[in-house]
């Protein structure tokens, strides 16, 4: 092996023929580099990149949810796994938003002249919390284990329900999209499901904290199978998924986990009028991507 020269970088290799990278992004090649990105005919792009960035923004937000666990975990094993479950939703949130910029270009913030940031980069970095179409559920701030679990459970629990639909898309990207969350989120559902009974059926204070997490959360359960029009309309044409179509499907592995959970369906009725979907969010998403977006915004041109 040859010996570096004094004036070699350690850092040569990381960076190949381009040394002027964007410094904030999770990548450096388009992640959709050789798929076929047309929009499919009879599907109208704009709707589609709209459906994208509703399940994109799902994801990002909920990964760094799950990532401000990291270090917190009540044991190595669990603090392992939900950095690696959050590194999943990134993933798949990462080719969501790089198939909605791909189908619409301009639903990709304008940023200066010469930027070197990625099209998903951009969408992630550089909205605003008013232009996330996130679900709720997924930005509020965390709280104890058992909240980290019942969030999981039932976010894992219906996405699933959808993206096992999705896998037969219209549309080729979003069912490649698709086949590989649902592994991803298989695992998430049974993680959650196992310590949500755990936490049921351990101490009378385990039982306590989840039932606690239960009510907090049981409000925004509702809006992840609320359709939005977009959905309805991308899932007439064989393009997406209404979610209000697989809410019987997921309400039975849910009313599975509470039996044998032996914990009692909640009866707490849903919020109601304009959701995450439609741009309204609650307060937390605000500071949450505040301090997501603060290193990128002040420096957008940054280059390593």
């Amino acid at each position: 092996m040859r010996e570096p020269a004094m004036n070699d970088s350690v850092y040569d290799g990381l960076l190949g023929g381009d040394s002027s990278q964007w410094a904030f992004g999770t990548d450096f090649e388009d992640p959709l580099a050789g798929v076929d990105t047309s929009v499919p005919a009879g599907i109208d792009a704009t709707e589609l990149a709209t459906y994208c960035l509703m399940l994109g923004d799902d994801t990002l937000v909920l990964s760094q949810r799950l990532a401000e666990w990291c270090s917190r975990g009540p044991e190595l094993e669990e603090d392992i796994a939900l950095a690696n479950m959050a590194l999943d939703l990134l993933g798949q949130a990462r080719l969501l938003l790089a198939r909605a910029a791909a189908a619409d270009p301009a639903c990709v913030p304008p940023l200066p002249e010469g930027s070197p940031v990625p099209a998903e980069d951009a969408l992630a970095f550089f909205r605003e919390a008013q232009q996330f179409r996130n679900v709720r559920m997924a930005e509020v701030p965390n709280g104890d284990f058992a909240h980290v679990v019942v969030r999981l459970l039932l976010f894992a629990n219906a996405r699933l329900a959808i993206l096992s639909r999705l896998c037969d898309s219209a549309d080729a990207v979003l069912a490649a999209v698709a086949a590989k969350g649902v592994k991803e989120l298989t695992y998430h559902r049974d993680w959650a499901g196992r310590w949500f009974v755990t936490c049921a059926q351990g101490t009378d204070e385990s039982r306590r904290r989840l039932l606690a997490a239960l009510d907090r959360l049981w409000p925004l359960h509702d809006e992840l199978f609320t359709p939005h029009p977009v959905e309805q309309s991308l899932a007439a044409r064989g393009a997406g998924v209404d979610p209000a179509a697989v809410r019987a499907e997921a309400d039975v592995v849910l009313d599975q986990v509470f039996a044998v959970a032996g914990v009692p369906r909640p009866e707490t009725p849903g919020l109601r009028g304009r959701t995450g979907r439609d741009g309204l969010h609650t307060e937390a998403l605000s500071r949450m991507l505040a301090e997501m977006q603060v290193v990128a915004r002040a420096h957008p041109m940054g280059r390593w």
